[in-house]
């Protein structure tokens, strides 16, 4: 039997379920943060530090689709995923062109293959939430 976790244990989950829903959050916004990793870490943290945010996040109009998709499918939608592709590419392009070494410039070149290879290989689905997901 799993014991319950201590105040302080709660404090550290709740803390770092908040930054990664701020940072997740951001990443709807900017072009480098990716909104859906933080998402899954958020919702994981709340999970063990406080099932009430954590059931507050997942019924959330705008980050609750992307977990349910996630948790119930294993997929993300199409429209997350083309929006994340682009938003990866462009970020590491970024990289790539401000960068001065090429050992540098090479490694990240490499770093975007074995990702975009990753990600693309992700199912999609569409969304439970329709359009209002993620825009």
């Amino acid at each position: 039997m799993q014991q319950a976790p201590t105040a302080a244990w709660r404090w550290l989950w709740n803390g770092l379920g908040w930054l990664w829903v701020a940072l997740g959050a951001a990443g709807a916004f900017l072009p480098v943060l990716p909104t859906t990793p933080f998402l899954l870490l958020a919702s994981g943290c709340f999970m063990r530090g406080s099932p009430r945010i954590a059931n507050w996040l997942h019924a959330h109009p705008t980050f609750g689709p992307i977990l349910t998709d996630w948790y119930q499918k294993r997929a993300i939608s199409r429209k997350v995923k083309r929006r994340a592709t682009v938003m990866i590419v462009a970020s590491f392009s970024f990289s790539i062109y401000i960068v001065g070494a090429m050992w540098l410039k090479g490694l990240l070149v490499m770093c975007l293959i074995v990702l975009l290879c990753w990600f693309l290989r992700l199912p999609e689905t569409e969304s439970v939430a329709g359009s209002a997901e993620n825009s």
